[in-house]
């Protein structure tokens, strides 16, 4: 018994020793990544206003952006406002009717979409695709060089990859939040009346009825910082590819991961600062 305890003791230094520097590791890598992005946040924001004052912005480009980024995710945007719709109407339906308060499920269903679900949603499932999409390209981009000619030609890429899609996202993501408010509350209303008997003019007016202007722009002001969000994030590890084939799709699903895990913290951070500004006003 001395003897295994003498001879594993020396192990557990080996192993704290692994484990500390391997937390280390990636506690360096997640600071020189969000160096990184702060540096392209600012160089971006730097390039856009230098490109209007100079009248050099990339007009073509960003009209591009619009139609890759938002009209192609129309499908998924709908989609996933539709069912979240029909989830949250049966939900609080059934749940609302044992109390005798069936008539307050238009109220609930307005006012979490309009406040969180449709937003928040929208530019995850949307934030997700959009962003794997820009790595994906970028990344291809890198890999083959293509990045490293425009450089090469005297041009900003910056300014000709990077400004466009962001400032794209910026414009898009409301735009959808909206679209899918719509569709959100819509669904919510057919189902309601189809399964529950609830008419629809009653459950739209009472949506309407309770939400207001700051419920709606406390809701669709969170969206352009996700779309600053997630085009940054994915222009930013598309262009720090490294590693052929292999590298595109390793950034890929990188910046899938963290554009989802950066909307969940900074969902709670914008949530929490319009709640405070809606209460003090």
């Amino acid at each position: 018994m001395s003897a295994a305890t003498s001879q594993e003791a020396p192990r557990s230094p080996g192993v704290l020793t692994r484990a500390l520097s391997g937390q280390g590791a990636r506690a360096m890598g997640f600071m020189r990544h969000a160096g990184a992005v702060m540096i392209l946040a600012s160089r971006a924001t730097v390039s856009f206003f230098r490109s209007l004052a100079t009248g050099r912005f990339e007009l073509r480009s960003f009209i591009y952006q619009l139609e890759q980024l938002g009209v192609r995710s129309l499908g998924i945007a709908a989609a996933t406002a539709i069912f979240v719709g029909i989830v949250m109407a049966i939900q609080f339906a059934f749940s609302l009717e044992r109390f005798g308060a069936r008539d307050s499920v238009g109220r609930i269903v307005g006012l979490s979409m309009v406040r969180e679900l449709a937003p928040s949603l929208t530019s995850l499932v949307v934030g997700s695709r959009i962003a794997a999409g820009i790595a994906a390209e970028l990344g291809s981009m890198a890999v083959t060089e293509q990045i490293d000619a425009i450089r090469a030609l005297g041009a900003d890429p910056i300014k000709k990859l990077v400004v466009p899609r962001v400032l794209a996202g910026i414009v898009l993501m409301p735009l959808l939040a909206c679209f899918a408010i719509v569709l959100g509350v819509g669904s919510a209303m057919v189902v309601c009346q189809v399964t529950f008997g609830i008419p629809m003019p009653f459950f739209l007016s009472t949506a309407i009825d309770t939400v207001d202007l700051a419920d709606f722009l406390s809701g669709i002001g969170k969206t352009p910082v996700f779309g600053f969000i997630v085009c940054l994030l994915g222009c930013h590890f598309g262009m720090t590819t490294r590693g052929g084939t292999e590298g595109v799709g390793r950034s890929t699903t990188t910046s899938v991961v963290v554009v989802s895990i950066s909307i969940l913290v900074a969902n709670a951070i914008l949530t929490q600062l319009f709640l405070s500004l809606i209460g003090q006003a």
